[in-house]
């Protein structure tokens, strides 16, 4: 069921902006944003309007994925409960990002998003360091450490040698 246009006693903010209408609407034509609330409610989710056009659902308890948040369409799933999820205003600009790009791939986007988890963790040894949708949408937004920027800095360091990088006559 879906609550009123407050979320849990704030108000989710002022008119939508052309932009957020878009995506909306881009995110129920290609049926993302109806495969999120189909999810939330079989995981039995409460859902309710959330800021900026997106729909929150907390109380996921599913195993998988084993993120705090997640987003299909336009629907947002937390684990959490609601005054948590209301709060956590970075992941939720995290979350959003990746709502936009649902609305630019359709359901393309799982597709694309588990090929390219699957190389970050190959590569890095984490879904979320390699993989260009979560590094658009903000790694650290999102509570991911970048073991990119973490490896960069290693091979860095090696490339130095011993001598941290002096040079000897």
């Amino acid at each position: 069921m879906m609550h009123g246009p407050l979320t849990h006693g704030r108000r989710t903010g002022g008119p939508l902006t052309r932009k957020q209408r878009l995506r909306q609407l881009a995110n129920v034509l290609n049926a993302s944003t109806p495969l999120g609330l189909v999810l939330a409610g079989l995981a039995g989710t409460r859902t309710f309007r959330g800021p900026r056009g997106l729909i929150v659902a907390t109380g996921y308890h599913w195993r998988l994925p084993v993120a705090g948040a997640f987003t299909v369409g336009n629907v947002v799933i937390f684990r959490a409960d609601a005054d948590t999820a209301s709060t956590g205003h970075a992941l939720m600009d995290h979350e959003e990002r990746h709502s936009t790009q649902y609305a630019c791939l359709g359901p393309l986007f799982l597709l694309f998003y588990f090929a390219a988890a699957a190389w970050s963790a190959v590569r890095y040894g984490d879904p979320a360091s390699g993989n260009p949708f979560e590094r658009h949408a903000g790694l650290e937004a999102g509570g991911y450490v970048d073991r990119k920027l973490q490896d960069r800095r290693r091979w860095h360091d090696r490339s130095r040698g011993p001598d941290r990088g002096h040079r000897h006559e």
